[in-house]
């Protein structure tokens, strides 16, 4: 049981760091604008976009959006 406690607070640790390192990159492109020389490529449209399939789905959307939120929020 010791292990499956490691490895799960192992993965979280790692999902605060992706998403912080995503957080920095929307601010970073906000402030710069899409065209900056350190991100080759375009966080801002990924995250529109990723949006924009949930959000065309409807009510499926929605749960989904609420099932991500429901795991990532897990303590």
């Amino acid at each position: 049981m010791e292990i499956i406690s490691k490895v799960s607070s192992w993965i979280r640790g790692v999902t605060e760091v992706a998403l912080s390192i995503l957080m920095l990159g929307i601010v970073v492109q906000i402030i710069f604008g899409a065209s900056t020389v350190f991100l080759p490529f375009d966080i801002m449209a990924n995250v529109i976009g990723f949006v924009n399939a949930l959000g065309s789905q409807g009510l499926v959307g929605l749960i989904a959006l609420w099932i991500l939120w429901a795991i990532y929020s897990k303590k």
